[in-house]
């Protein structure tokens, strides 16, 4: 076992400490166990080497009594064990499963665009429950198994100690033979979980894309990704199955082999000796037990291998650092209700620094004061959506700064800063909930002021669509708002804006997925929404955004132009030749 495997199990026993006082009456239920596994070879001998000589004629009922009553006792103990240690691994999937999700809400943006969200669904629903699988097997294998074969090993020493010592040789063999399947099978599960995720990630894009696949017949060639891929993981299945499969009967032959030697130094024993029956048949029957936990500890091998392979990804999960942790939150700057200035200072931002990919942003350098209106127009990658992603702190800027009400926004508490903002994009997120929760989303449902909700409805042209629901604002609108229009799911978002009342509203693309009479009842409510806030629009229809006070024009990261609608006509520039092509191609 590697360093890395020690340090991950190091960190699954931590997680057994606050439930000390269970974990001690598992393991003395096990205890319990191994005892009543060592008895039944001891009751042997006296059995026999008594039993059937008439010695113990008198006292050969108490025999049953005491056998039953040995099982009965060590039944009662393997429940309770089983039971307490059920409770533990529960609770502790539990706060596992509570860890990863809280970290995965708090870790950067730059995490989500590494990772597809399939593989973050199987590391926090399904991996963590291989990462358990390790603890059970653990717990149960290693302690309760390993308690019965040092039972009964110390048994078969106290019988005959030569005969042990051949007994004794199955354990390093054993241990060889697990060590070259340990390599193996790590290899194997690594693939399998990243082929797992892959397959997760077919799924979920055959499910987001239903509708283009059936349109553009597309079902062949998707069922052709999936069962490549699914083959493939059938493939490593076995693979692994086969690698893991080979402990039990390896185990089984090299025990065969040992007893096969043992009975013939016992019955030379026997002769030379004097070894009784019932010494002999007690020196079998607990070599015979002996066999059974051995073959469990060497079973637990393939899962404990894929539960460590599991740990590595869930881990790796909990180990992300989180955008603001209490340490720097109490060294950061508190804002109730920004004002609304925003400064942009010679800013300059590139997505995978390390890698020295060229910049998406260069020297960005422009003033926006409270209540403005401006507008970012551009060719597709010019950086628009990359330059208003700086200033919920998405990303942060690889030179220069970004300053909110004159106070740069890394020094600002987070929480602090997203508050105040609000944003609505052309993909819309809503949620399987109800509109009243998907309007006051942030809020909790005892917090939710529903003459507020309604208002921001109204305010967003939606109040027609709530009168005609049966149940209103507590109508559930289905995955990602799939029981309403696109229009009707875009004014949801802008009733969201307007509930969250922000001083700084970003709007990205926000109608340009729209019919005409969908976008003039959008637009007209985004105007509502505007009105005395700090907004930043990013707009391919340069016809909605004439209005704005200022126009910045990016193109391949650069602010090539900025400056008022009339002004950038007259300057007869990028802005002019998009604007002319936009409006000859109308």
């Amino acid at each position: 076992m590697n360093a890395q495997d020690r340090q991950s199990l190091n960190r699954l026993v931590r997680y057994l400490r606050p439930h000390s006082g269970l974990m001690i009456g598992a393991l003395l239920s096990m205890v319990v166990v191994a005892g009543a596994e060592t008895s039944i070879p001891a009751l042997m001998k006296p059995l026999l080497d008594k039993g059937f000589t008439g010695e113990m004629n008198e006292k050969l009922w108490l025999v049953p009594a005491f056998l039953v009553g040995l099982a009965f006792v060590r039944s009662m103990a393997q429940f309770l064990s089983n039971y307490l240690l059920s409770r533990v691994i529960n609770a502790i999937l539990l706060k596992l499963r509570e860890q990863m999700f809280h970290r995965l809400l708090q870790t950067s943006t730059e995490y989500f665009q590494k990772n597809p969200a399939s593989s973050l669904i199987n590391a926090v629903v399904f991996e963590v429950n291989n990462v358990l699988t390790v603890m059970g097997g653990m717990l149960i294998s290693l302690v309760r198994d390993s308690l019965t074969v040092i039972g009964l090993m110390g048994y078969l020493i106290y019988l005959n100690w030569r005969l042990t010592l051949v007994v004794l040789i199955i354990f390093p063999i054993i241990a060889y033979v697990m060590s070259i399947i340990n390599r193996r099978l790590r290899g194997l599960n690594r693939e399998q979980q990243k082929l797992t995720s892959d397959l997760a990630y077919i799924v979920e894009e055959a499910a987001g894309g239903h509708k283009i696949i059936k349109v553009h017949g597309g079902e062949d060639y998707e069922m052709k990704r999936f069962m490549e891929k699914a083959d493939r993981l059938r493939q490593f299945a076995l693979k692994s199955a086969v690698a893991g499969g080979l402990n039990q009967p390896i185990t089984q032959l090299v025990a065969s082999m040992a007893l096969s030697i043992v009975l013939v130094i016992a019955i030379m024993q026997s002769a030379s000796q004097g070894v009784t029956v019932g010494g002999f048949a007690a020196f079998i029957t607990a070599m015979l037990l002996v066999i059974s936990p051995l073959k469990h500890l060497a079973d637990i091998n393939q899962p404990l291998q894929r539960g460590l392979t599991a740990a590595e990804m869930i881990f790796g999960l909990m180990d992300q650092p989180i955008e603001e942790d209490e340490f720097q939150k109490s060294g950061m700057k508190r804002i109730e209700k920004a004002q609304g200035a925003i400064q942009f200072d010679h800013v300059s931002f590139s997505y995978d620094q390390e890698q020295g990919r060229k910049d998406a942003l260069i020297d960005i350098n422009f003033i926006i004061q409270p209540g403005e209106v401006i507008a970012l127009v551009g060719p597709s990658g010019g950086g628009k959506s990359t330059l208003v992603n700086l200033l919920p702190r998405f990303f942060k800027p690889k030179s220069g700064q970004i300053r909110l009400d004159g106070i740069p926004i890394d020094e600002l508490a987070l929480r602090d800063l997203r508050r105040q903002i609000a944003f609505v994009s052309q993909d819309v997120i809503l949620f399987n909930d109800t509109i009243a929760a998907n309007v006051a989303y942030g809020s909790s449902l005892s917090d939710i002021k529903r003459e507020y909700v309604i208002k921001a409805l109204e305010a967003a042209n939606l109040s027609s669509l709530i009168q005609d629901l049966p149940e209103g604002i507590d109508t559930v609108i289905g995955d990602n708002g799939n029981r309403l229009s696109g229009g009707q799911r875009q004014r949801l978002a802008i009733a969201r804006a307007v509930y969250k009342n922000a001083p700084i509203l970003i709007l990205d693309e926000a109608t340009s997925a729209l019919d005409s009479e969908s976008e003039r009842q959008v637009q007209d409510a985004l105007e509502r929404l505007m009105i005395g806030r700090t907004t930043l629009v990013i707009a391919h229809r340069l016809s909605t955004i004439e209005h704005a006070n200022r126009i910045a024009v990016l193109d391949q990261g650069r602010m090539v132009e900025f400056g008022s609608h009339q002004d950038l006509i007259t300057k007869d520039g990028v802005y002019a030749n998009l604007y002319k092509l936009q409006f000859a191609n109308t």
